[in-house]
């Protein structure tokens, strides 16, 4: 193992393991973890960890198999006995250290085509503590010689602490079936609840970029320009998983199969050399 890196401003220090998927292993407010947190060391895949991002898609695409302009893709299944591809494949690879100080850093890795996917692309994620927020830079850019397409987003596990709330507006919320594809949409005003008291695992569309999650000891701000939404806890949980994401779960398969347009959820194709940005910054305050 690499030595990781520790980026702090102020009361708020984050640790990142760069090669075990770019993950970041633990993020505090002085003492109080913001993330889900641990020492760096004891930290073994990226999904044990804080947050890492997801690139070139996010959540499940079906069977492990991507249909695309009329041609499926098998993929690798990278989650255990799970049957369906999930997260891309980002928090699998190994991530570079471009650039580094003590607030700072800039990670990358270069995908050329293989069996966890079939279009290259450059990605790099920037990190940077500043007052106490965190901001968060994912871009991807299409290094294929024809469009392609890219979900970018991430996975933080909040602390889930006894008297942790979360609230947040949206416009619709895509229910899941028991393979945890999402069936079909129904409208939602999106969640306004104590994290306790809920069940729940599904993507929101219509999200205006802003979750507040409070608890005894933190108030804290997650924002974003992508305006999908993945929250995924249940009583059985010490985490709250908030996730912000560019598309729909199974997103290109849907498509494909012609019950949903690109628009509606949420896919982008890029044309060769072009790029996907997505930001997202969680802020942290005492209470």
């Amino acid at each position: 193992m690499t030595s990781p890196l520790v980026l702090q401003s102020g009361a708020l220090r984050c640790e990142l393991r760069p090669e075990l998927g770019g993950c970041i292993t633990g993020l505090w407010f002085g003492d109080v973890p913001v993330l889900r947190s641990a020492p760096a060391h004891t930290v073994a895949t990226a999904r044990l960890g804080g947050s890492y991002a997801m690139v070139p898609f996010s959540n499940r695409i079906a069977q492990a198999h991507l249909l695309w302009q009329g041609t499926s893709h098998p993929l690798v299944q990278n989650n255990g006995p799970e049957p369906h591809a999930i997260h891309g494949h980002g928090w699998q690879r190994a991530w570079e250290v471009l650039e580094c100080d003590a607030t700072s850093a800039l990670i990358g890795f270069e995908h050329r085509p293989d069996a966890a996917w079939p279009f290259a692309f450059d990605t790099s994620q920037s990190l940077r503590i500043t007052g106490h927020a965190l901001e968060i830079t994912l871009s991807a850019t299409n290094r294929s010689a024809t469009e392609a397409p890219i979900g970018l987003g991430w996975h933080p596990y909040f602390a889930k602490r006894g008297e942790a709330h979360i609230a947040f507006t949206a416009a619709g919320r895509w229910e899941n079936g028991a393979d945890m594809l999402p069936t079909h949409r129904e409208a939602s005003t999106g969640i306004d609840a104590d994290c306790a008291a809920i069940d729940v695992d599904h993507c929101f569309d219509g999200w205006n970029g802003v979750v507040q999650l409070t608890d005894e000891r933190l108030r804290i701000r997650i924002g974003s320009n992508l305006d999908h939404l993945v929250v995924f806890t249940n009583a059985g949980k010490n985490f709250v998983a908030i996730e912000p994401v560019s598309h729909v779960n199974n997103a290109l398969n849907l498509m494909a199969a012609g019950r949903y347009n690109a628009a509606a959820l949420g896919v982008s194709v890029l044309q060769p050399g072009e790029t996907k940005t997505a930001t997202m910054s969680i802020s942290v305050e005492a209470v």
